[in-house]
Order: structure tokens, then sequence, then C-alpha cells
């Protein structure tokens, strides 16, 4: 049992920006593990740092955890035109991840917004909670326990799959629902149909990709996701999330380039460089779970 006075040690890591990054990320995803009212809050007092990457995650967790007592926060951010279009994607995101249609018509207002990561990320939002209000819960055959922008679609023809999600053409939700499905199958040639999508699209777009190519862990999208860190003509917001999809693959190839580019001139690439060697370290490790900050905490105690 996870007591308030532990909560809150492990807060104050989270917002005090003299503790490393990589710590500061392992006790983000050791209060989302914790959940409740008071991890919330907690992450909530994130937002006024100045790392976009560590914003951007903080959203992200809000939005995993499904808590509506986020909800306000993630609206604000939403709106917050002085916070980078990363984080206020990520708000719109996690908005659309925790399902209460209260908040359609605020994601209505911002799919027209000028940003054009904020304006597709709240169009998704909207069609997920549409799609939710017709099928009435939650998609289901998901390996990896996240809660997506979009449910999979429910083709399982590889090739198919891959047709829709280059197409683009077609309508951005149902080239989501395909990345999600492939995701879902799993596979080699799954993970190369995606690897392709590195080449195409929106930076939002790619990005979900290289999130995705990340949770599958497979060794054959290194290259594509090295090519796309290296890339100096790639969104930030791209390589970014390819680095972080390295670290999470944690394969001996992968290190090179995450050294490197932990000197970036992009400060979220140098930040996620940072923290996906972190996530290297880990993966190769004996440790439990990333998220050990309460295990770290009593450690040093």
């Amino acid at each position: 049992m996870v007591t308030e006075k532990e909560v809150e040690q492990i807060g104050h890591i989270l917002v005090d920006a003299s503790w490393p990054l990589k710590a500061r990320f392992r006790a983000l995803f050791t209060l989302r593990n914790f959940g409740g009212a008071a991890a919330v809050e907690w992450i909530s007092k994130g937002f006024r740092d100045d790392s976009a990457l560590l914003k951007h995650e903080l959203a992200y967790c809000l939005g995993q955890m499904r808590d509506e007592s986020a909800i306000p926060v993630l609206v604000e951010v939403l709106q917050d035109t002085s916070q980078e279009p990363m984080v206020r994607h990520e708000a719109g995101e996690a908005l659309g991840a925790i399902g209460n249609p209260k908040v359609l018509d605020v994601l209505k207002q911002y799919s027209n917004d000028p940003i054009v990561e904020v304006a597709e990320t709240c169009q998704l939002a909207v069609k997920r909670l549409e799609w939710l209000q017709e099928n009435r819960e939650e998609p289901s055959a998901n390996p990896y326990c996240s809660v997506d922008p979009a449910p999979p679609a429910e083709e399982v023809d590889v090739e198919k799959l891959r047709q829709t999600l280059l197409d683009e053409s077609k309508p951005l939700f149902d080239r989501y629902r395909a990345m999600f499905a492939l995701r879902n199958l799993g596979g080699e040639a799954a993970v190369l149909a995606l690897a392709d999508g590195l080449r195409c699209g929106s930076a939002l777009f790619r990005h979900e990709i290289a999130y995705i190519l990340g949770q599958m862990q497979h060794e054959a999208s290194i290259p594509q996701l090295t090519a796309s860190l290296e890339c100096q003509a790639e969104s930030p917001m791209v390589r970014h999330e390819c680095a972080e999809a390295l670290g999470a693959i944690a394969k001996a190839p992968c290190l090179a380039a995450l050294q490197t580019y932990a000197q970036d001139e992009e400060r979220v690439v140098r930040e996620s460089c940072e923290v996906a060697l972190d996530m290297y370290d880990y993966e190769n490790s004996p440790e439990l779970q990333y998220a050990n900050g309460l295990s770290q905490l009593k450690a040093s105690s």
C-alpha cells in the first residue's frame, strides 16, 4: 500500500528540475502506476516546467491513467498557446484517451487550430469519442494495454492494412486504425509495413508510427528509426519519438545513434536520447521495473 507521504516524495522528484531528467521520468511513471487523485495532482504541477519533452510525457501519462480529475488541467494545456505544439497535441490526445464526451466541444474547437499537429490530434480525438459513443466500449485485443488514439481496424491482412496506412488520400482516422491493427497483429511483416510509414504523412502521423515501433520492440525497425533520428530535416517531434523507440528496443545497434544525438542541437531530441539511454540501460539490466521511483527512494533513505 502506497502512503500519501510516499506519493508526495515521488512528486517532489518529478517537479524538481535539479534532479536528472531520467530520474524525473522514472518518478513520473511511478506516479502513473500509483494512480489516484494525489498522483494526478503532482503530475499536473509539472506543466510549469520548461522541458517540452517532460510536459509531453506528463500529458501522455494523464491520458493513460484515464482519471477524469485530469480533464481541467489537460483542457488548460490544450488552450494555452504558449505551450509547445507537441505538449498541446498530447493534451488533446489525452482528452480523447480519457473518453468523457463532455470534452467534445473543446476538441472540435481545436480541430481547426493553426498548428497542424494540434488540429489533427483533436480531429482524431473527436473521432475516437464518437466511435466510443457508437460502440459503448473500449477496443479489445490490445497486447500492450495502452489507450490508443484510434481503435484497430478489423482487417487482418497485412498488405491491405499497409495499403491503407500509406494511402494519404484516406481519412487520417482510417490510417490510424490500420496502424493499430498492424501493431496488434505483430510480426516482422507488420513491423516493416509500419516502418514504411516513417516516410510519409504528417509529422503527427510519423510520430505515432515511431511510438508504435517502440511498443513493438522489434529489431527490424532499427534501420528506419535510426535514419529518421539522424535526419536533421525531420520534425523534432518525430526524431524525439524515434529516439525513445530505439531506447525501448534496446539492442546494440541502437546505442551509437542515441549516444551521438544526446548532443543534438534540438533540446527535445537531446533530452529524448538521454531518457532513451536510461531505458536502454534498464532493458539490459536485471531491474524488475522501469517505474521504480519508490524502490529507489526507499533504498536511499
